[in-house]
């Protein structure tokens, strides 16, 4: 029995009794929206079990103890225990505890969540090997700097290598979803053109045997849609929805995901496996958005969720990726009309195009109005996007950029308890309680390190402003300002010694020192290092010049 099935039949399994824990809700509400269609709970049961792709051998996944915690920031109230904020340094302890989620033989087994629009806010990391670049190891390196920094699910789209053997170290060591785009492994040493129906049922069978949670399915590009793209600026932009348009204009013949829907629907039911129904056509340009060609194919995956419901497989859909800033929440309120407001899963959307190298932040702006009007999980972007494949740093700099995102528009759209979190990390901040303020911060390591860089000492400034310029002090001593007052915020001590850093921190002040140069422990542009205001102006005019 799928999650979908037990819902409808007013069952409260114990995967969503966990969401329903993350989430700060009932589980009767958590039931409710999987059997409406309008949350998913992506859990394969064999990635429940940790079973390393096996059969279950003990408990079921519908009978499987989870930690007995919700989660949230440092001193959460109740109310506000979120699981998506946590805190670097809380994700980073509970992936380094040995006994956490161990599988049945995998390292780790799965820890149910749900993507729905009236739960927070998800995000996505795309990690994969590819034909030129890294390996297993390194993307289950990946993965680990994916989980640590915010990821709630994972994608492994690996087209190069030993795709079967990274996907499930992948999946054996991860607590999160894990994601897959079946339709990459299907035509490795083999063109598009030979791909057979047989192919593409034996590899789906072979993926949810491993443990894949959700996939992929480019079902929606029908032979009738391929006219339409024709004006388009850039085309088909997504792989798989290329792939099958180049198969269906050889064979002459419709869309094979769309033939077998049926087939494919029957094996997911099997393992539970949840669908993500791909947007083949998204716009892979501003020129191209909200077209004709993206909302044809809106509409086929609007019937496709209705049929995916029919077989007892829960369904998500995938959304747009590049969309201008004006068209973003029209986009939204289409597919929950036209998809019977099954969750959105959207990849950004990048509001400009001009940016290469820095289209996490041009995405994460669209990200962040697609979450406010009712996105379900954004599919973060790196630094690399458009430009080449992702490394660890820049799986992190996606990870943080998209956390942004999805927490402000929770914030926006009114998530109870939501803002919890900013306010007590505000009232921290106004009491001058550095410590305090680091332990709230979601990398408080990189906040810290910052902070150090210039001023090793907790005290009632930073180095931006100085004591006598410190509107926070100022402010915390005039006594008809209610700022800086809360007793259950203010410092041990007025001034102390840092802490220090750790390991990560002191990677990044070795970083910025070489980009830098520093003179007796201070940057080279400290004034203080020459004698005169003169002398000190040029110094810092040369040295910034050379940077």
């Amino acid at each position: 029995m799928t999650q979908l099935e037990a819902a409808r039949t007013g069952l409260i399994t114990t995967e969503m009794r966990r969401v329903a824990q993350r989430e700060c809700v009932a589980a009767e509400f958590i039931r409710d929206e999987v059997a409406r269609g309008r949350m998913v709970i992506p859990a394969n049961q064999r990635h429940l079990a940790g079973s390393a792709g096996q059969a279950p051998t003990a408990l079921s996944g519908h009978a499987r103890a989870y930690p007995d915690v919700a989660g949230g920031y440092p001193g959460a109230r109740a109310d506000a225990r979120y699981w998506v904020n946590q805190t670097v340094a809380q994700r980073g302890a509970e992936m380094n505890g040995a006994d956490v989620l161990r599988g049945e033989r995998a390292p780790r087994r799965l820890d149910p969540m749900g993507i729905g629009r009236l739960i927070t806010t998800k995000v996505n990391a795309n990690i994969g090997a590819s034909p030129v670049a890294s390996g297993t190891a390194a993307e289950v390196e990946k993965l680990e700097w994916a989980q640590k920094y915010g990821a709630d699910t994972l994608m492994d789209l690996s087209t190069g290598g030993n795709l079967t053997e990274c996907r499930q170290a992948i999946i054996d060591h991860s607590t999160i979803p894990i994601g897959t785009v079946p339709i990459y492994s299907m035509i490795i040493g083999r063109r598009i053109e030979d791909l057979t129906y047989d192919t593409i049922l034996k590899e789906i069978e072979r993926q949810a045997a491993q443990g894949v949670d959700y996939f992929t399915i480019h079902a929606g590009v029908l032979r009738e849609h391929l006219p339409l793209v024709g004006p388009r600026v850039t085309g088909i932009v997504s792989r798989g929805g290329s792939l099958l348009a180049k198969w269906m204009l050889h064979h002459g013949k419709q869309n094979p995901m769309f033939e077998l829907f049926d087939e494919i629907s029957a094996i997911m039911r099997e393992y539970d496996v949840t669908y993500s129904l791909g947007d083949g056509l998204r716009p892979g340009c501003l020129a191209d958005a909200s077209d004709e060609a993206q909302l044809a194919e809106l509409r086929t995956l609007g019937e496709l969720v209705q049929r995916a419901r029919a077989a007892g497989v829960q369904a998500m859909v995938e959304g747009p990726g590049h969309v201008p800033l004006d068209q973003i929440a029209w986009n939204m309120r289409v597919e929950q009309e036209i998809c019977d407001d099954a969750p959105f899963y959207v990849l950004g959307p990048l509001v400009t195009d001009v940016f290469p190298g820095y289209d996490h932040i041009t995405s994460a702006i669209g990200a962040t109005e697609a979450a406010r009007a009712g996105a379900a999980m954004l599919c973060y972007v790196t630094p690399k996007e458009h430009v080449g494949l992702p490394r660890a740093e820049d799986v992190k700099a996606g990870c943080i950029a998209y956390k942004i995102a999805a927490h402000a528009g929770d914030i926006a759209r009114g998530i109870a308890g939501a803002r919890a979190w900013d306010d007590d990390l505000s009232r921290a901040r106004a009491a001058l309680n550095w410590p305090r303020q680091f332990e709230l911060a979601f990398d408080g390591e990189t906040a810290r390190a910052l902070h150090d860089e210039d001023l090793e000492v907790d005290t009632e400034f930073c180095a931006m402003c100085g004591h006598d310029w410190c509107s926070m002090r100022i402010s915390k001593e005039i006594q008809e300002f209610a700022s800086g007052k809360d007793p259950d915020f203010q410092p041990a001590r007025r001034a102390g010694q840092s802490p220090g850093v750790g390991l990560e921190g002191g990677a990044l002040l070795r970083e910025r020192a070489r980009v830098l140069p520093v003179v007796d422990g201070k940057h080279a542009c400290h004034s203080e290092h020459v004698p005169d205001a003169g002398r000190a102006q040029a110094v810092q005019a040369a040295l910034l010049e050379k940077t």
